[in-house]
């Protein structure tokens, strides 16, 4: 069904649809292959807020309109950019919304279709699960510009990939095709339907108990910079927590009774 935002907020780049319990946002420039410009970055932030607060959604899909999911950040804006101050200034924006879809408490899956490069292909990175189909072509291209990734990607895909690998792509800016991406671990699934199959992965986790995943989540990302003793004390903190939650009361009386959970993200 479409999603009513309240009154005050205006969406002219971006659409808001709720399907079962996933928010699904659909990046809506398609003149412009969906390029992050500042107006959608904003749009983007807007709508993780509203997201985050409406206790109905369980899980997230982002989407692109027409032939790409994004196709880089605005290059115009891009252009505008002349000293250091004002490019950090854009770098800590754009990075800021990213953070904060990589921190949402649900779980999150990128639709990706067409092209997914430099900032599109970062926002699809703050994405905890990436689905494309056949054909898509990944990148961080920005060193043809005479520029780095700025919105997360030299942090972000060597933590998914490894240096290496990271390094090859960031280094060359070359795409990749989305079987070669899959072989290396930048997405998770090739798939003709991209957005059915995203769906269906967050219909899938969007089952699990609402805190759990949030605090799984937590536990993940919290513990891939410290050392394996400090994240396991991280997850012992953070299991601690679950215990405490009705969904786990619910969930263990649910399986001793061979019955599905219902879970109230409680």
């Amino acid at each position: 069904m479409a999603y009513e935002p309240p009154d005050d907020v205006l969406f002219e780049h971006l659409d808001i649809r709720i399907e079962e319990s996933t928010a699904v946002l659909t990046l809506s420039r398609p003149e412009a292959l969906n390029a992050l410009h500042t107006g959608l970055l904003l749009e983007v932030s807007t709508a993780l807020e509203l997201v985050v607060v409406d206790h109905k959604v369980r899980a997230l899909v982002i989407t692109g309109e027409g032939r790409a999911f994004a196709a880089g950040a605005d290059v115009e804006g891009l252009a505008s950019l002349t000293d250091a101050f004002s490019g950090r200034e854009a770098s800590l924006a754009g990075q800021d919304v990213m953070n904060s879809l990589a921190a949402l408490p649900l779980p999150t899956v990128a639709a990706i279709e067409g092209y997914a490069l430099g900032g599109g292909l970062e926002l699809a990175l703050a994405c905890d699960l990436r689905v494309a189909s056949p054909g898509t072509r990944l990148g961080l291209p920005e060193v043809g510009l005479g520029l780095i990734p700025g919105y997360g990607g030299t942090q972000r895909l060597p933590r998914l990939i490894g240096l290496g690998r990271a390094l090859d792509l960031i280094l060359t800016g070359r795409h990749v095709l989305a079987e070669e991406a899959l072989a290396l671990g930048l997405i998770s699934q090739v798939s003709d339907r991209p957005l059915e199959a995203a769906l269906e992965l967050a219909a899938v986790a969007a089952r699990n108990a609402p805190i759990a995943l949030g605090l799984a989540k937590e536990a993940v990302i919290r513990g891939v910079d410290v050392t394996l003793s400090q994240g396991l004390e991280i997850e012992a903190d953070l299991f601690g927590l679950a215990v405490t939650t009705e969904d786990s009361k619910e969930g263990t009386r649910a399986f001793l009774e061979k019955r599905d959970p219902s879970f109230q993200g409680r």
